[in-house]
């Protein structure tokens, strides 16, 4: 048997749309998850949220909608800097279609967050989350007293309005910190 080799002059199709290429089914908790974002208006809490820290005019800019979940998944993910979120996001095509974006568009990368946390203030960042923690148990996303993400177990109190990471006891709010530390924060 011989060892397959890799060709090194293959000629790549001219053009493809990429409505023709297949769509990878995304993670069950994220699709889940959009879901019921989706369902309780998520983007518009977000953005009404949000409005007093941008201006009108100028460039647009990312969605708070998409920085937020990008903070979920780097909290759920257990992805310590904004650099490693962005990557992972940009990494993944189930993650793209939790934020909305095509596979020909790319999503925010690490100074972007940076930005967009340091312009939104953190009493901003615990009503979101907290607005998300109430949807996610009225969905029954938070039942029983642990959630499984990627293997990753969270103890999850929605009495108390909190999550903290098994593995580390790490709360949001110290995550988010934790995140602006790392950038030099």
């Amino acid at each position: 048997m011989s060892m397959r080799k890799q060709p090194e002059d293959r000629q790549s199709e001219f053009w493809i749309a990429t409505q023709d290429l297949a769509r990878p089914e995304g993670h069950p908790f994220y699709e889940q998850l959009n879901k019921v974002l989706k369902e309780h208006g998520f983007d518009a809490f977000v953005e009404r949220r949000c409005a007093r820290f941008y201006k009108s005019g100028g460039r647009p800019s990312i969605p708070p909608g998409v920085y937020f979940r990008m903070l979920m998944i780097g909290y759920f993910e257990g992805l310590d800097s904004e650099r490693g979120i962005a990557w992972r996001c940009a990494d993944s095509l189930g993650l793209r279609y939790f934020l909305g974006y095509a596979l020909t568009e790319m999503p925010p990368d690490h100074s972007t967050l940076s930005v967009i946390r340091n312009r939104l203030d953190l009493r901003t960042h615990k009503q979101v989350f907290r607005w998300a923690l109430i949807v996610l148990a009225k969905a029954k996303l938070l039942k029983g007293k642990t959630v499984g993400v990627d293997s990753t177990t969270l103890v999850a109190n929605a009495a108390m309005r909190s999550i903290v990471r098994r593995d580390s006891g790490q709360k949001y709010e110290d995550f988010l910190k934790e995140l602006a530390r790392n950038e030099g924060i």
